[in-house]
């Protein structure tokens, strides 16, 4: 059996990583600044995540959502502490996609509507509600194709309202990430959010803030919707939640109420994920990293406004997109192969900065060395 070929890969096999840095098979060092699609928070082989990990190993990795499992208990809490809402609730799952597809189910079950409010250039996953949310009609396959979701200008506060005032008894949910990721890292603007709560609370919808990339302390602040003072009523989250563990949440306001058998998961919220996830919130609450994600952002965006061959800078603590010209394309692809780093991308001239959330400045500055020698290296 061959690998079903959907992935365009580099030819790098890595083998070892610890903090930012990460190994390849032939002893390559690289600096990870993009943590695998804003995966790794806390860095790679974290020490504490490594023993709580294998410690819940050798007791139990796994049993279903049918008995008691305490570990969901203790997530629940400090991640009620952490973000700053100890009132909601939480469902745990698997990943981003599933998280949102729950969030826009509940929002449905909640209010008995069907249309879903999405933007222009949002990415929120790849199952059947999350697919049609997002706007790429290349990954919506015929069978996800649906009239229930209507896409607005990302950003346009007239065109919500405008919509809201002739449809906005039909709205089920408005889904919004607080920094578009794949978009290009778009910020959402406080007035922007502070509508959509505005216009959910008017017409009886549902707030559902996409933090699946932007969320876990990314942006310096638990949220990047916390930006806007503004509560959501459902918050999803993955991507660095579990620090490359498969584990998944959504955090669901008071207002909504559960009955047995409304969302269920084999393996949402198994021991494993819970002590893997722990880790993270004990680590990013011992170590003040969402602290550390403001003040290093804060430090690489200022920097990086300064360079001249950069057309733009965007983004909140650790989620940076540096806008580049056509001519320099090439960066991203000069920056792994000639200078050893790790980012990532958005189409079509974007470098996505997305690194543990407990990058060091003088990692950074390595990142900002490396990066303006090949901006002033003569075109070819």
């Amino acid at each position: 059996m061959e690998l079903f070929d959907v992935y365009p890969v580099n030819d790098i096999e890595i083998v070892k990583g610890q903090g930012s840095l990460i190994w390849d098979n032939n002893g390559q060092a690289y600096l990870d600044m993009y943590g695998g699609h804003a995966v790794i928070s806390i860095g790679h082989t974290n020490a504490h995540y490594v023993q709580r990990v294998s410690n819940q190993l050798n007791k139990i990795g796994f049993y279903s959502n049918s008995i008691k499992i305490p570990l969901q208990v203790q997530l629940a809490q400090k991640l009620g502490e952490l973000s700053g809402r100890g009132d909601y609730q939480l469902f745990l799952c698997n990943s981003g996609a599933e998280a949102n597809e729950n969030a826009l189910k509940l929002a449905s079950f909640a209010n008995g509507r069907k249309i879903i409010v999405s933007f222009t250039n949002a990415f929120h996953g790849r199952t059947s509600l999350a697919v049609a949310a997002t706007d790429n009609p290349k990954i919506i396959a015929p069978v996800n194709q649906t009239n229930n979701v209507v896409f607005l200008p990302f950003g346009d506060v007239i065109a919500l309202e405008n919509y809201f005032a002739q449809n906005g008894k039909q709205v089920s949910s408005v889904i919004v990430e607080g920094i578009q990721g794949v978009g290009g890292i778009q910020v959402a603007s406080n007035d922007f959010l502070q509508s959509i709560r505005n216009m959910c609370n008017a017409y009886g919808a549902y707030f559902i803030a996409d933090s699946v990339q932007c969320g876990y302390g990314r942006t310096g602040k638990f949220y990047a919707h916390d930006y806007a003072q503004v509560d959501a009523d459902i918050y999803t989250m993955a991507k660095g939640m579990g620090n490359g563990f498969p584990v998944a949440g959504i955090s669901i306001s008071p207002k909504l109420k559960p009955w047995h058998g409304m969302l269920g998961t084999t393996f949402g919220g198994n021991h494993l994920a819970c002590a893997a996830a722990l880790a993270v919130l004990e680590e990013m609450e011992s170590h003040h990293l969402m602290q550390n994600a403001s003040s290093i952002g804060n430090y690489l965006i200022s920097e990086l406004k300064k360079i001249p061959q950069v057309i733009d800078v965007r983004g909140r603590g650790l989620m940076i997109g540096i806008a580049l010209p056509p001519a320099l394309a090439h960066i991203k692809k000069d920056l792994l192969f000639k200078q050893h780093i790790f980012t990532g991308e958005a189409k079509p001239n974007v470098i996505r900065l997305l690194p543990a959330l407990n990058l060091t400045k003088a990692h950074a500055d390595i990142f900002l060395t490396a990066f303006s020698t090949l901006l002033n290296q003569p075109l070819k």
